[in-house]
């Protein structure tokens, strides 16, 4: 198994060298029979984010980058996506610049192929910290959030699946934010195989300049000016 770590960067120097180093932790703990490779998709970056990628490439041969200026979310994710597949990833799993992966986050995805084969993986996040945010937005949220085996829940910073279901239903549609509902949707409609799981984590920002207009910084931005 060859397996393709995709993320997207829109100015993401303030994090991105923490989630990369997150990411490698991850893949230093599979076991020699899988590989990975991690490719950094940099969308319309003005700041330093690629010379922190490039910093965090002279430490290891798995990061790669691609450029781009689409400021679309949608099409950044299959951009790496498709360029990942081209390269021989058979599966693929994708998290966000602003995250940081659990060091067994790949380990527990091969576990859930193993255990139950399986087509997608949707992984659950938590937040890094709630100190600038009021008691009751962070209340409001844990009364929404479903962190457990089943649960509902969809992120693009924590979702994984096969290269051939992937390119089977089309790929992520072009769109600026729900991309990844729209692709978990699609591989629903044609009865592919998925598997909701709190066993694959990722900690995620609790930052509420969101990059995408509807995203999970929005999503926690709603709730702090609704208190």
């Amino acid at each position: 198994m060859k397996i393709g770590i995709v993320i997207p960067a829109h100015n993401e120097a303030m994090t991105i060298t923490k989630c990369l180093a997150s990411v490698q932790t991850a893949i230093e703990q599979l076991p020699f029979t899988i590989t990975a490779t991690v490719l950094v998709v940099l969308d319309s970056c003005r700041d330093n984010t690629l010379t922190l990628v490039e910093s965090m490439r002279v430490k290891s041969a798995d990061v790669n980058y691609l450029c781009c200026d689409y400021q679309c979310v949608g099409q950044v994710r299959d951009l790496g996506i498709r360029h990942a597949i081209a390269a021989g990833a058979t599966w693929l799993a994708c998290t966000d610049a602003d995250s940081v992966v659990t060091p067994d986050w790949l380990i527990q995805q091969i576990a859930h192929i193993k255990d139950q084969p399986t087509d997608m993986i949707c992984g659950v996040v938590s937040v890094d910290s709630w100190a600038h945010l009021t008691p009751q937005t962070r209340k409001d949220y844990m009364a929404h959030y479903q962190d457990k085996m089943g649960h509902r829940h969809i992120h693009g910073a924590n979702l994984s699946f096969s290269a051939e279901s992937y390119l089977a239903v089309g790929g992520f549609a072009p769109l600026p934010c729900h991309e990844d509902v729209d692709l978990v949707k699609r591989f629903e409609s044609k009865g592919y195989a998925i598997t909701w799981s709190n066993r694959v984590r990722v900690i995620t920002s609790s930052r509420l300049q969101a990059r995408a207009t509807e995203g999970f910084a929005a999503f926690l931005a709603n709730l702090e000016t609704n208190n």
